[in-house]
């Protein structure tokens, strides 16, 4: 028979392994309860959207989440269906986006939606996407000087298809109106992808799509890329000179940075910044860089802020240059 001594012993070790247990529950870092919504402002088969559910993959392939992660598209507006729907996810640990530049331009030209960037979570910086201007082969122009000769005959007629309104397709396209004296139209889509389509399909004359977006039809044979926007050629287009190169000292990036939903928890951000590092980090995601031209390095935190607040004003004079705002 339990002595009363030995029986208080043993009550206070049991009540002390379930505190325990209950408080290191209590105390454990924070997980997702349900799915987590992934919003991609941007359409089905472009460079956001293939990238959202690459990093799916990843998160599901190495376990990285303890909820699975669920890409939707919410392309409307130029972004601006995804940006009001993720500012009324005030406060929700359960919503994250991944943006483009349009995170900057879509708030600039319609302030009415009342979306203020530096609310939102930062999250992670993932990469920095890059931009050629590509033709149809059956165009027959093989260079930029082709090219310019080519838009200047065709006037106004001739077609440079495009994402959205007043976002980094057309900025891209004013740059070239400008700086070579033409006079092209611009034709904006829903996504990167039916951009890529439009071209080879010979329904547009010229765009500006990312690698991701026009890499299988170039790889085709379909389409030719004439010259990026970067300060040195990509490794996979060796044959396309930088605009730089060409006498235009002009140089362009497209963020593809995940955010989560204004008012998250600090708790919820810290485990999303752990789970996106990890993709970052991942020999899969560095292999993906590499195969798309992505270029950056992880930003997260007060980093990632600084680096929205530097291209917000670039995007501001860009937008101001072309008459949007």
């Amino acid at each position: 028979m339990m002595s009363s001594t030995h029986f208080r012993s043993a009550t206070a070790i049991a009540l002390g392994v379930v505190l325990g247990v209950f408080g290191g529950l209590a105390n454990a870092d924070w997980a997702p309860k349900k799915p987590i919504e992934l919003v991609v402002m941007a359409g089905k088969g472009g460079g956001a959207d293939k990238l959202a559910r690459f990093m799916q993959s990843i998160v599901e392939k190495n376990d990285l989440s303890s909820k699975p992660i669920l890409p939707v598209n919410k392309p409307g507006g130029s972004g601006a269906e995804a940006l009001v729907y993720v500012k009324q996810k005030q406060g929700d640990d359960h919503t994250l986006l991944v943006t483009l530049n349009s995170f900057y331009t879509t708030p600039l030209r319609q302030p009415a939606l009342g979306i203020e960037i530096m609310s939102f979570a930062p999250i992670a910086r993932m990469a920095e996407d890059t931009f050629l201007l590509w033709v149809n082969v059956d165009s027959g122009i093989n260079n930029v000087d082709d090219f310019v000769k080519a838009a200047k005959s065709a006037g106004n007629k001739w077609i440079m298809a495009g994402t959205g309104k007043g976002q980094e397709d057309q900025l891209l396209t004013s740059f070239l109106n400008s700086a070579y004296g033409l006079d092209m139209k611009y034709v904006p889509f829903k996504g990167g992808g039916r951009v890529a389509k439009e071209l080879a399909g010979n329904h547009a004359n010229s765009t500006v799509n990312n690698p991701s977006e026009q890499l299988g039809f170039y790889e085709a044979g379909n389409t030719r890329a004439l010259a990026s926007f970067t300060p040195e050629r990509l490794p996979l287009f060796k044959d396309a000179p930088t605009f730089k190169e060409l006498g235009k000292d002009f140089v362009y990036f497209m963020q593809r940075s995940v955010v989560g939903a204004p008012g998250m928890s600090p708790e919820a951000e810290a485990y999303y910044r752990k789970v996106f590092k990890a993709i970052y980090d991942s020999a899969e995601w560095q292999d993906y860089m590499k195969k798309k031209s992505l270029q950056g390095d992880f930003l997260t935190g007060d980093g990632l802020k600084e680096y929205w607040g530097r291209e917000y004003k670039i995007h501001q004079k860009m937008l101001k240059d072309i008459g949007e705002i």
